[in-house]
């Protein structure tokens, strides 16, 4: 029996890790086997940062938050509390964008809710 030597199919098998490893710098994208462990890596950490990605997002719509709150004189958990209790529903990251880009509005929720103490 002759001796299979991949053909076709590793043909193509190579030509997509070579596609996805485009843009990589020097042999990490010419030469199958570095590019191999490089394509192997980076999607090991586009996967591990898809998660972390909503953590840190969180993060910063949590530390905008509490900057603009503690503007007007209170702290974040005593405003994230406050709107709970007046059954306002707005999450996080509704909140700091109103907080970064629209100040007078998310001012006015501020008072409201200091308000209905």
């Amino acid at each position: 029996m002759p001796r299979a030597k991949g053909g076709f199919k590793t043909r193509r098998r190579r030509k997509k890790v070579l596609k996805m490893a485009r843009g990589y710098y020097g042999a990490r994208s010419r030469l199958y086997r570095i590019a191999t462990e490089a394509v192997d890596r980076a999607l090991l950490y586009a996967y591990r940062d898809r998660r972390t990605k909503k953590r840190e997002f969180r993060s910063l719509w949590i530390t905008r938050i509490n900057a603009a709150v503690r503007a007007v004189g209170m702290t974040y958990s005593q405003f994230m509390n406050r709107l709970k209790k007046a059954n306002i529903k707005l999450d996080r990251k509704a909140l700091a964008y109103m907080a970064y880009h629209d100040p007078n509005s998310f001012n006015q929720l501020v008072e409201m809710v200091k308000k209905g103490e």
